[in-house]
């Protein structure tokens, strides 16, 4: 029996000639095609936002990791030493590390237990007159609660940066995510996600100050990049650099990739979606909490396809993984929450009962294969292996 992957990329004839017109063009670092990846993402969003008042002006800088970018934006908004930033225990350690990597302390707090997404209440609860951001997730492209978090950073004078690792293409209150009114959101194109570089993310904000602090520290601190300095009529060599900059550039290859695979997002997500409701369909009446969805008119990404098991399932989590496996079903957890990391859990003193949604969640919780090359008779396949598991 052939083992069907967990997640697996869909790359086309297009990507792979403009990987190879850029392998042949000499210049495969930074470049004409990380520009024009910036520029199509940025007119992408700003389609969208032509529905709505107001400036529509949008930066985009692309760069080599979603941590990267995350990064960036939290310290071009001056986060450092003796800062707290808010965010939620259930997510990837990279959304709580770039915190530390500045100096500042994160806050971590619980989830709701139907969205999975991180709790307003328990951020509004959390905030103290060390707090400086909060960094909502937009789990498994579900949209986090983005008025009401909006609405206390106001109350409080707070940062708002938005991880949005799993949310393209995912709307919030029928706008769409890295158009809202946060300062900064910051997408992934990992190899899992619904668009891939490889490696890769995409910090967007409409702070132009922002983005410029962003475009030294991208690339060592320097005032001008290899870029526009090798391509200069005249001689441009001389440059400065103007702070302690890092290595967080996007290289032209992975670009090459993005500008093909951002034309073809529409119908990724169209395409999950539709996966989606036939496992919906498929695991129906069985033991499990299915996928939350979401809000009637908005659009869910469809990153990751998560189950929960019931309390009547009659089988733990990881026997219920093993059995999968078992079956040639390749599966995953999405997240150990930060809470029971070494790492996290010393430094601040971290337990379980703290977190009583993440923890549940967490005990229950099953990633299921989903991504574009997935067939109808893939998701058949699932839904027999996890019927079969639950017997």
């Amino acid at each position: 029996m052939d083992f069907l992957p967990f997640a697996l990329p869909e790359i086309g004839d297009d990507e792979i000639a403009e990987v190879v017109d850029t392998l042949r063009s000499g210049w495969v670092t930074t470049g004409p095609k990380a520009k024009r990846f910036e520029a199509a993402f940025g007119a992408f969003l700003g389609e969208f936002l032509g529905a709505f008042p107001g400036d529509s002006s949008l930066h985009c800088i692309a760069v080599n990791s979603a941590t990267a970018g995350l990064h960036l934006a939290l310290e071009a908004l001056g986060i450092g030493p003796g800062d707290e930033v808010v965010t939620t225990t259930h997510t990837f350690t990279a959304t709580a590390e770039v915190v530390r990597y500045l100096g500042a302390d994160v806050k971590l707090v619980d989830i709701d237990p139907v969205t999975l997404n991180i709790d307003p209440a328990a951020i509004a609860a959390a905030i103290t007159p060390r707090t400086k951001a909060i960094m909502p997730v937009h789990y498994a492209g579900l949209a986090a609660d983005m008025p009401a978090i909006l609405a206390i950073a106001r109350q409080h004078g707070l940062k708002v940066v938005e991880d949005a690792a799993h949310a393209l293409p995912t709307t919030s209150a029928g706008r769409l995510v890295g158009t809202l009114d946060s300062d900064a959101t910051v997408f992934s194109f990992y190899a899992n996600k619904t668009i891939t570089t490889g490696e890769g993310g995409m910090l967007v904000t409409r702070d132009g100050a922002l983005a410029e602090r962003a475009r030294v520290m991208r690339l060592h601190g320097m005032n001008r990049d290899a870029f526009d300095r090798f391509t200069a009529k005249v001689p441009s060599w001389h440059y400065e650099v103007v702070a302690p900059g890092f290595k967080y550039n996007l290289t032209d290859i992975a670009a090459a990739l993005g500008i093909h695979q951002l034309k073809r997002l529409r119908g990724f997500q169209q395409q999950r979606e539709a996966l989606a409701a036939l496992y919906d369909e498929g695991l129906a009446g069985l033991p499990l909490i299915t996928a939350p969805r979401a809000p009637a008119g908005q659009t869910h990404a469809w990153h990751l396809y998560v189950v929960r098991l019931a309390d009547d399932a009659g089988i733990t989590r990881d026997r219920f993984i093993e059995r999968l496996y078992e079956a040639g079903i390749g599966c995953s957890v999405h997240y150990i929450p930060l809470h029971l990391h070494p790492y996290w859990r010393d430094r601040y003193g971290l337990s379980a009962a703290q977190f009583p949604h993440s923890q549940r969640a967490y005990e229950r919780m099953v990633s299921l294969p989903l991504y574009t090359r997935m067939t109808d008779g893939d998701v058949e396949r699932v839904v027999a292996a996890v019927r079969s598991a639950l017997q």
